[in-house]
């Protein structure tokens, strides 16, 4: 059964966080909330306190799950420089794993371990000159092969209906859209 991995480190952005787990587990998504710490209370960017799931040491993934970035600053920061967490998310990709992430993450984490390069990726503005070997996609949510990457705190919703729709079926993800009352007449959410 396909796993979805959130990770969060101290400083993470709550809504790409919280929201991405409330929508992948209504679509019936198994979903964990990781901590890269030993402690499982992980305090977000704006005083939110976590209790995570699962610390990062208890994650036993394989193949068809997915591996979940928020941003957030320093949250994103600090994801970078968990050597276990980047470990593991270059191999997850040389094995063409599934991973997304959103806000500063595709930039602070993703772009320095080669994970985008010549991909298609997008970032929170501002970060985009991190993105050097990959191609700037200036929407709110990108996907390229197994890769989802996302803008902003405001497109959560989206980029989680996207992780939805590749991980079980756009069939699921227009379901659990309709179910929050978000309609799209005129935007492409890519599912």
């Amino acid at each position: 059964m396909k796993k979805a991995y959130v990770f969060l480190a101290e400083g993470f952005e709550e809504i790409e966080a919280l929201a991405t787990v409330d929508i992948l587990r209504r679509a019936g998504l198994q979903t964990a909330i990781v901590t890269i710490s030993s402690s499982q209370q992980v305090k977000g960017a704006h005083g939110v306190e976590v209790t995570a799931d699962i610390t990062l040491s208890d994650v036993v993934h394989d193949l068809n799950d997915w591996l979940i970035l928020p941003g957030g600053m320093p949250g994103a920061t600090n994801l970078a420089e968990c050597e276990q967490l980047c470990d593991m998310l270059k191999a997850h990709n040389e094995h063409k794993g599934h991973i997304a992430a959103i806000c500063a993450s595709p930039a602070v984490v993703l772009a320095p371990l080669g994970i985008l390069d010549g991909k298609e990726a997008t970032c929170y503005p501002g970060f985009e000159q991190a993105l050097k070997n990959c191609k700037v996609g200036f929407r709110p949510v990108v996907i390229d092969e197994n890769i989802i990457t996302a803008n902003g705190p405001g497109n959560t919703i989206a980029f989680a209906l996207a992780i939805v729709a590749a991980a079980l079926c756009e069939e699921k993800a227009r379901e659990i859209a309709e179910g929050l009352l978000v309609y799209t007449p005129r935007q492409d959410y890519n599912f």
